[in-house]
């Protein structure tokens, strides 16, 4: 058995890890509700028969346009979340609840990847874009999508040194 293993706290221990275990499984519904919608469909209709597309109607109409409307471009965003940051949350569901120290890396990487595309980019373009994608309800954006931001940064601060199963944050 490995030095990491005999070291490794287990969940009950690491009581701030649970945060990120609910967290990152609610992201993972999010992304195939929200993401997975209008990566494969487009544009959102307010009087489609399917709940999830009714519902990501809900949340674009009168909010987030950049959603409602997604060019060509975003589309590739909401396609990497769906299909790539989607089962990853699944992976660092399950490294969370094991203390599985190999996610180090692979969750910095995630970390930086998601914060620079959604806060950089998608906030970039929602608050300074083209004005036909400008945020309508700042408050609800900022509600409803800061999450996506601030929790990878905390996963990057959480997984800043390697084998971060065998302390306590």
């Amino acid at each position: 058995m490995s030095a990491d293993l005999q070291n490794t706290l287990p969940l009950s221990q690491r009581k701030f890890d649970y945060f990120f275990v609910v967290m990152f499984s609610l992201f993972f519904i999010t992304s195939m509700i929200a993401d997975m919608v209008p990566t494969l469909t487009g544009e959102l209709q307010p009087d489609h028969p399917n709940l999830l597309m009714q519902a990501n109607y809900d949340y674009a109409y009168g909010c987030d346009p950049l959603f409602l409307h997604p060019p060509v471009w975003m589309r590739f965003v909401t396609g990497l979340s769906a299909f790539v940051y989607g089962p990853f949350y699944l992976v660092l569901v399950y490294a969370f609840i094991k203390g599985k120290n190999w996610i180090h890396v692979p969750a910095i990487m995630y970390g930086t990847a998601i914060s620079v595309i959604t806060g950089v980019i998608v906030f970039g373009v929602e608050f300074f874009g083209e004005p036909e994608w400008r945020c309508q309800n700042i408050p609800k954006f900022l509600s409803l999508n800061t999450p996506y931001v601030l929790i990878p940064i905390l996963l990057i601060v959480r997984m800043r040194k390697p084998y971060p199963f065998t302390r306590k944050f």
